[in-house]
């Protein structure tokens, strides 16, 4: 019972953080993120001569940090498949409690295989959202428009780019935490139970926003934006 506990609570902290994201987006990290990102694409696409090195430079720095977490990703799967093959189960059967049947240590080893291989496909697609946008973000789009609703236009949808680039990495970085309680299942369900309650604490830090900006600017609740203002 201790697994799929473990397990539930990962999901279900996941569950509840994405309604956060996309009720309450100034609550979380990832939403206010996503917010002033847009507001990062709308100032570099204000002046293309002034600012478009810095905006490609800033998204090649990205895209390199994909290509990183890809690289990483690949190469554990080959060591996972490695290891699968090799029947390393023996020479760890005494470290682990519970099952050490040999098909209970394939399923550990494939989870943990499959965890990395999403992880990399994750990666990849951030790769090739950043690419897109180190192009677009540098489309003179006020030589082109006159009409100022296209200048909206073209500038939310580079935004949105921007901001499904760094979704798909930072969903690619979450397998990699999912993976940790995995490896941990390989000793036991009880470790991988204990480090699925220690990710989530650690993780609900990470992800939830206590409101220090607001605070730290002096802006009262009378004059800061809704939620739904700056989540659209």
């Amino acid at each position: 019972m201790l697994v799929p506990s473990g397990l539930s609570v990962m999901v279900g902290y996941h569950v509840w953080l994405l309604y956060r994201i996309v009720k309450h987006p100034t609550r979380t990290v990832v939403g206010v993120n996503a917010i002033n990102r847009r507001f990062w694409v709308s100032a570099m696409m204000e002046d293309v001569s002034k600012n478009g090195v810095l905006a490609v430079q800033t998204l090649r720095n990205n895209i390199m940090a994909s290509t990183l977490l890809a690289s990483t990703a690949i190469m554990l799967s080959s060591l996972i498949a490695v290891l699968m093959t090799s029947g390393s189960s023996d020479k760890s059967a005494s470290f682990v409690f519970g099952d050490r049947s040999e098909l209970g240590f394939s399923i550990k080893f494939f989870s943990i295989l499959v965890c990395f291989l999403v992880a990399f496909l994750l990666n990849v697609q951030s790769i090739r959202y950043y690419s897109h946008a180190s192009i677009l973000i540098n489309v003179p789009f006020k030589k082109m428009f006159h009409d100022h609703h296209q200048h909206d236009l073209t500038v939310e949808y580079v935004a949105r780019i921007v901001n499904k680039g760094s979704y798909f990495w930072s969903l690619g970085l979450r397998a990699f935490y999912f993976s940790f309680p995995l490896l941990l299942w390989i000793f036991g369900p009880i470790p991988m139970f204990f480090s699925c309650l220690v990710l989530v604490s650690v993780l609900y830090f990470l992800d939830v926003s206590f409101d220090f900006g607001w605070v730290a600017a002096g802006v009262s609740d009378e004059e800061r934006p809704k939620d739904e203002e700056l989540g659209g």
